[in-house]
């Protein structure tokens, strides 16, 4: 993409507008009186000085864009009315062609709207003064409306192609957050899978040992180990300390958890997942449920997590729902 810098583009619009003045002064003696013209290539001047003045905001003022508006219509009055529509003028109608260049800086500096106001005066104006149609197109005020339709087009593709830089760098921004975060839970899980196979090798040498005969409480020790590492496989983003500590217990009094981590909360803020963790640990925590089962949602889904207890009742075959929790995926 080729970039050309900003103050090129002030020089070279100043240099077309600074022509105009050159052939207002060229053809001063074609006007009735000179006076007028005089006036109008000063105002001319200002108006342009002002619009091109660098600035930190590429929004001209609507009293800016209003006073080149005003300056324009007062520009075409003055001059033309020294001028023969019948008469071969020559470059003395060079107003015609600064209002367009003015317009032009007017709609690049995104005021639209000004600038095709200003456009319509000039074609009335000069459909009055000339009182002939065909003189738009000799007196060059269709191609003022030409360079103010590319000025405004141009503008709009560069505003768009900011735009889409914006999001692509907002995205590549994301992306590598996503995989910083990644990594480090990895790591994480990765230490918390060594941690847990140092604290399951005695139980593995006393299963060599022994044979594989254990007694009760070493059984469901092993049950636990087992279930602890089958979390950090499959709850993933559903765990963290708090989540972990209450699972533990949970189990101990002889619960079944289960955590199910489907990938529906992984883009979520790390403030609405501590929230999700924080009301998942208090209600395992305070549940009494034989069964718990903990999965998170659609991606596109309102419910971030749900969480859903089950109790054994002794004289019915299925289970009783005792906790039914979702989630949301924003507070």
């Amino acid at each position: 993409m080729i970039v050309v810098p900003r103050l090129l583009l002030i020089l070279l619009t100043a240099a077309i507008s600074a022509y105009h003045i050159v052939l207002g002064v060229y053809t001063l003696g074609t006007p009735q009186s000179p006076w007028p013209v005089v006036v109008s290539m000063v105002l001319y001047a200002v108006a342009t000085t002002l619009s091109l003045w660098p600035g930190r905001r590429q929004r001209m003022p609507a009293w800016l864009a209003a006073g080149d508006g005003a300056v324009s219509v007062v520009m075409l009055i003055l001059v033309l009315n020294q001028l023969d529509p019948r008469a071969d003028n020559g470059y003395a109608t060079w107003p015609i062609a600064a209002v367009g260049t003015l317009m032009t800086i007017v709609v690049v500096r995104q005021r639209a709207w000004f600038a095709w106001s200003g456009v319509v005066v000039l074609a009335l104006t000069v459909l009055v003064w000339a009182d002939d149609p065909v003189a738009l197109t000799t007196l060059g005020v269709v191609g003022s409306a030409v360079f103010v339709g590319v000025g405004q087009a141009a503008t709009r593709a560069v505003g768009l192609s900011a735009r889409d830089a914006r999001l692509y760098e907002r995205a590549a921004r994301r992306a590598v957050e996503w995989h910083a975060r990644e990594e480090a839970e990895r790591s994480e899980r990765g230490d918390r899978v060594r941690m847990m196979t140092t604290v399951a090798t005695p139980l593995l040498e006393r299963i060599v040992a022994t044979g594989g005969v254990l007694d009760e409480d070493e059984r469901a020790e092993c049950l636990r180990l087992e279930a602890a590492l089958r979390d950090e496989i499959r709850g993933r983003r559903l765990l963290d300390d708090e989540v972990r500590r209450v699972v533990s217990a949970a189990r101990q009094r002889g619960a079944e958890v289960s955590l199910l981590d489907e990938g529906g909360i992984d883009e979520l803020p790390d403030a609405d997942r501590a929230r999700i963790m924080a009301e998942i640990a208090e209600h395992i925590g305070g549940s009494e449920a034989d069964r718990i089962v903990v999965r998170t949602g659609a991606v596109d889904d309102d419910v971030a997590v749900t969480v859903v207890g089950l109790s054994r009742r002794p004289d019915e075959e299925e289970d009783a729902v005792t906790l039914w929790l979702e989630i949301p995926r924003r507070a």
